[in-house]
């Protein structure tokens, strides 16, 4: 049977239907705002995956370019590989709902969200969690649903839910929430240096416009619901919970109170195996569950330790940041590099200066765009001390580098002021806590050292959370075990001035707006800190490029002259490129770039491009050269493609019974330029430079 609900949400009609496709999935659900469409899918297997120490949920989100009413390109004509923004919908669809499933939920879960209408007025992305959330919430399949996700922008100072791609354009705030009933649960976007109170103030507007669209999801979901498997996680005998506990107590103790994450891993590790080894004879078969009791006392005492005594793992207090050091110019033959160190993280970031021609293509549903500024973050095992097959770009490599290229995206230099493709490359080299912000401090510093004039440094900081009860404690710079056992990870980058990018994930439900302030607050101290020491290495763009960075020119020509430049078949700029070596790139409104290694080459192709756009001045005397003779006149090319008639009368003083008498095709005469007729035509006179002379 067919169910469908239907609201009015911000002057278009927000659709959910279930019923009509799909109906061997465990659960589905159509989702449509104005002409834009998404179907998702929620299936689990029938058994658990033994062994298994996460949860295997995988979530897809695809954009069929049918939508949008397009063929895909390339040999094949089919989609291929989830590009970047799919990944990104799917990472911003998974991480809200993998709290939501029971903790020790073994089942494979796939949650499929296929984009199969796009309008390209409104993004499907925030759609795909509203559907995942009622095909999950109407499955057998247990959820602790619903939640549902919007975006928000603030235009001329008015927050817009859901805005279109064109008024997403215009915000200085675009961000994408995802909330329950009760609480908000995950929070990404970025901001033009906005204010942390700009900040609530979309989060609270974007809780309230979500609520309409949980209690529609409930209406529909009473309509459809399944009945839900009950799932509960097996008990641990509580005989080996009091033999592991009497084993370990003491020396767990040990274990937190040892600051060196290396060690403290090795002793966690050790203690795991020797517990174990020694309970094997009495609870044969239950390596597992050993393990899984000493990572919940772990767990505990770890909270315990910030609740109580406000010391962490590393000795540090609750607000307390790592040592940091930076250093620039790391790298000798780069255009711009950087190094930054925070505790046991680090990155080394890369900034490369290119041509218009180094820009990246964006083919999206909603239409097709050009970038011409990229952060590209990599995340090699090395960094955390593992071995693993590199075998391309991750989806957590992928998502990180995104916050961190929307963190820097804010300072850019405008359109038309640097005239470069900018990419930054981050290498972290070392890890210990979430990585994402290292490289934002890196790669304002790499950008500064390679002369990209930036608005301001920005700097970033991954906050924490331990809550019990009533009892709140918020960690500045967390560790990776903090990470975690805590109950939030909450990303801040910006300026001096405000925020330009953020990324929330919450583990727990009841974060009020107050904790949320608090750690907004807290974040900026840190922030600040930690740019106070990036100034002392270098507190603003270089102004001088790299030796090694290309020279880019830019030159604004009439658009009449564009096939003047290129010539027939393309021969005039081949010739100008052959001759001078620059790279050159001409637009449609008559900008041409020219690009070169060589400041000789650079200026060569300006004067050529300039002598051959250069309009003709009356009265002004040229070296022309004969390209033709007629027996009325030789017609004289005066400067690149413009030629006029030297008429033979105008030839010399005394009379010329012949042209070829005193000019053959290849000479070069001096002739002053008398007029231009309206059809453009040139009348040149050497005679008058005679007389003149006289």
């Amino acid at each position: 049977m067919i169910h469908r609900k239907e609201m009015n949400f911000g002057g278009r009609p927000l659709i959910l239907e279930t019923g009509k496709l799909a109906k061997q999935a465990h659960g589905a659900c159509w989702v449509q705002l104005g002409g834009t469409v998404i179907h998702v899918t929620a299936v689990a297997s029938a058994k658990p995956r033994e062994g298994m120490s996460f949860f295997p949920l995988s979530v897809e989100y695809r954009e069929m370019a049918y939508a949008a009413g397009k063929i895909p390109g390339g040999f094949f004509k089919r989609e291929g590989r989830p590009n970047e923004k799919e990944i990104l919908s799917a990472r911003s669809i998974d991480r809200p709902i993998r709290p939501l499933f029971p903790e020790g939920y073994k089942h494979d879960v796939q949650v499929i969200a296929n984009v199969l209408s796009s309008d390209k007025e409104n993004n499907a992305d925030v759609l795909g969690l509203v559907g995942a959330s009622v095909a999950l919430s109407m499955s057998p399949i247990p959820f602790n649903g619903p939640i549902a996700a919007i975006r928000v922008a603030r235009v001329n100072g008015e927050f817009i839910a859901n805005p279109t791609y064109a008024q997403v354009a215009e915000s200085d705030i675009e961000l994408v929430i995802s909330a329950s009933e009760t609480s908000i649960n995950m929070v990404e976007g970025e901001g033009a240096e906005i204010s942390e109170a700009d900040m609530l103030a979309a989060l609270k507007f974007g809780f309230e416009e979500i609520q309409p669209i949980i209690q529609m999801q409930k209406e529909l979901i009473a309509l459809c619901a399944k009945e839900k498997t009950v799932f509960e996680k097996p008990a641990i005998a509580e005989d080996l919970v009091k033999a592991v506990t009497e084993k370990v107590d003491t020396r767990l103790d040990e274990v937190l109170a040892t600051t060196e994450k290396e060690e403290r891993s090795k002793a966690l590790s050790d203690l795991h195996e020797q517990t174990r080894e020694s309970l094997a004879e009495d609870f044969p078969e239950s390596g597992g569950a050993v393990s899984e009791v000493i990572d919940k006392i772990y767990d505990q005492r770890l909270r315990d330790m910030v609740i109580t005594k406000g010391v962490r793992l590393d000795g540090r207090k609750t607000n307390e940041i790592r040592p940091i050091s930076c250093e620039t110019s790391t790298l000798p033959r780069t255009h711009g590099s950087a190094l930054f160190t925070r505790g046991q993280t680090q990155a080394l970031a890369v900034t490369t200066l290119g041509s218009k021609m180094d820009e990246q293509k964006i083919d999206r549903l909603e239409g097709e765009y050009w970038k011409t500024y990229m952060l590209h973050y990599n995340f090699p095992p090395y960094c955390v001390g593992e071995t693993k097959p590199m075998r391309g770009t991750s989806r957590r490599e992928i998502g990180h580098g995104n916050l961190a290229e929307r963190a820097l995206k804010a300072v850019m230099p405008a359109d038309g002021v640097f005239p470069y493709t900018v990419r930054v490359v981050s290498e972290v080299m070392e890890s210990n806590g979430p990585s994402s912000m290292a490289p934002v401090c890196a790669g304002a510093l790499s950008l500064m050292d390679a002369g990209v004039p930036i608005k301001a440094p920005v700097a970033g900081i991954a906050m924490g959370l331990i809550k019990e009860g009533d009892e709140v404690r918020i960690l500045s710079d967390i560790l990776g075990d903090e990470d975690h056992h805590g109950d939030m990870d909450f990303k801040v980058a910006g300026t001096a001035e405000g925020i330009t990018a953020f990324q929330m994930d919450i583990k727990v439900q009841g974060i009020s707006m107050e904790i949320m302030e608090q750690a907004l607050e807290q974040a900026r101290d840190g922030r600040l800190h930690i740019m106070n020491i990036m100034n002392t290495t270098l507190a603003e763009s270089r102004t001088e490029l790299s030796e090694f960075a290309p020279r880019i020119i830019t030159v604004k020509v009439k658009p009449k002259n564009i096939g003047t430049i290129i010539g027939p078949g393309g021969k005039m700029i081949r010739e100008i490129i052959e001759v001078s070596g620059a790279s050159i790139d001409v637009s449609d409104d008559g900008t041409v770039t020219i690009a070169s290694f060589e400041s000789e080459g650079a200026d060569k192709a300006v004067q050529m491009i300039k002598d051959l756009t250069a309009e003709p001045e009356v009265g002004k005397i040229y070296d022309g050269k004969v390209k033709k003779i007629m027996n009325f006149g030789a017609f004289c090319e005066i400067m690149p493609g413009k030629e006029g008639l030297l008429h033979i009368s105008q030839i010399d003083t005394k009379r010329v019974a012949k042209v070829e008498d005193v000019l053959k095709v290849g000479d070069i005469i001096q002739v002053k330029l008398l007029k231009v007729d309206a059809q453009g035509k040139l009348d040149l006179s050497h005679k008058a430079i005679l007389e003149e002379q006289k």
